[in-house]
Protein backbone atom coordinates (compact mmCIF):
# COMPACT_ATOMS: atom_id res chain seq x y z
CA UNK A 1 0.00 0.00 0.00
CA UNK A 2 1.20 3.28 -0.84
CA UNK A 3 1.46 6.05 1.62
CA UNK A 4 -0.02 9.48 0.48
CA UNK A 5 1.80 12.80 0.93
CA UNK A 6 -0.06 15.39 2.58
CA UNK A 7 2.51 17.89 1.16
CA UNK A 8 4.71 18.38 -1.91
CA UNK A 9 8.05 17.25 -1.58
CA UNK A 10 9.77 20.73 -2.15
CA UNK A 11 12.96 21.14 -4.92
CA UNK A 12 16.38 20.70 -3.06
CA UNK A 13 17.53 23.93 -5.02
CA UNK A 14 20.13 25.62 -3.03
CA UNK A 15 20.08 28.83 -5.06
CA UNK A 16 24.00 28.05 -6.71
CA UNK A 17 22.53 26.40 -10.04
CA UNK A 18 25.88 26.29 -11.79
CA UNK A 19 26.66 22.67 -13.64
CA UNK A 20 29.50 20.39 -12.57
CA UNK A 21 32.14 18.94 -15.46
CA UNK A 22 29.90 15.85 -15.12
CA UNK A 23 26.57 17.79 -15.57
CA UNK A 24 25.45 17.85 -12.49
CA UNK A 25 24.08 20.96 -10.21
CA UNK A 26 26.73 21.95 -8.00
CA UNK A 27 24.28 22.92 -5.06
CA UNK A 28 21.23 20.43 -5.55
CA UNK A 29 23.22 17.67 -7.37
CA UNK A 30 20.32 17.42 -9.53
CA UNK A 31 21.14 16.29 -13.49
CA UNK A 32 19.77 19.07 -15.66
CA UNK A 33 17.03 16.73 -16.97
CA UNK A 34 15.74 15.76 -13.00
CA UNK A 35 16.03 19.92 -12.69
CA UNK A 36 13.90 20.47 -15.94
CA UNK A 37 11.69 18.29 -15.28
CA UNK A 38 11.53 18.24 -11.37
CA UNK A 39 7.57 19.97 -11.25
CA UNK A 40 6.30 17.15 -13.26
CA UNK A 41 7.19 14.46 -11.41
CA UNK A 42 5.04 12.64 -8.71
CA UNK A 43 6.17 12.39 -5.37
CA UNK A 44 7.75 8.94 -6.14
CA UNK A 45 9.70 10.22 -8.99
CA UNK A 46 10.76 12.72 -6.71
CA UNK A 47 11.71 10.48 -3.87
CA UNK A 48 13.85 8.58 -5.97
CA UNK A 49 15.50 11.61 -7.73
CA UNK A 50 16.64 12.90 -3.57
CA UNK A 51 17.75 9.10 -3.51
CA UNK A 52 19.81 9.82 -6.29
CA UNK A 53 21.40 13.08 -5.09
CA UNK A 54 22.17 11.68 -1.51
CA UNK A 55 24.33 9.20 -3.20
CA UNK A 56 25.77 11.55 -5.77
CA UNK A 57 26.77 13.47 -2.37
CA UNK A 58 28.35 10.60 -0.86
CA UNK A 59 30.72 9.80 -3.38
CA UNK A 60 31.64 13.28 -3.82
CA UNK A 61 32.18 13.73 -0.04
CA UNK A 62 34.45 10.40 -0.14
CA UNK A 63 36.00 11.53 -3.26
CA UNK A 64 37.14 14.70 -1.62
CA UNK A 65 38.55 12.59 1.27
CA UNK A 66 40.78 10.41 -0.77
CA UNK A 67 41.73 13.64 -2.40
CA UNK A 68 42.97 15.13 0.95
CA UNK A 69 44.49 12.04 2.23
CA UNK A 70 46.70 11.74 -1.13
CA UNK A 71 47.49 14.99 -0.79
CA UNK A 72 48.94 15.11 2.98
CA UNK A 73 50.71 11.92 1.75
CA UNK A 74 52.84 13.26 -0.72
CA UNK A 75 56.43 14.46 -0.46
CA UNK A 76 57.09 17.12 1.65
CA UNK A 77 58.17 20.69 -0.39
CA UNK A 78 61.68 21.76 -1.72
CA UNK A 79 62.57 18.54 -2.42
CA UNK A 80 63.02 17.98 1.57
CA UNK A 81 63.24 14.34 2.55
CA UNK A 82 61.14 13.18 5.51
CA UNK A 83 64.33 12.23 7.39
CA UNK A 84 65.28 13.53 10.81
CA UNK A 85 66.25 17.02 11.07
CA UNK A 86 68.21 18.83 13.34
CA UNK A 87 66.93 21.44 15.85
CA UNK A 88 69.24 24.39 15.26
CA UNK A 89 67.88 26.22 18.14
CA UNK A 90 68.13 23.29 20.54
CA UNK A 91 70.79 24.49 23.46
CA UNK A 92 73.98 22.82 23.70
CA UNK A 93 76.52 22.97 26.49
CA UNK A 94 79.37 23.67 23.96
CA UNK A 95 80.12 27.08 24.72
Amino acid sequence: MEQIELFAIESPCRGVCENSAKGFCKGCLRSREERFHWFSLSNEARHHVLDLCQQRRARLLKARQERLEADSAKALPYGMEDEQMTDLFELTNDY
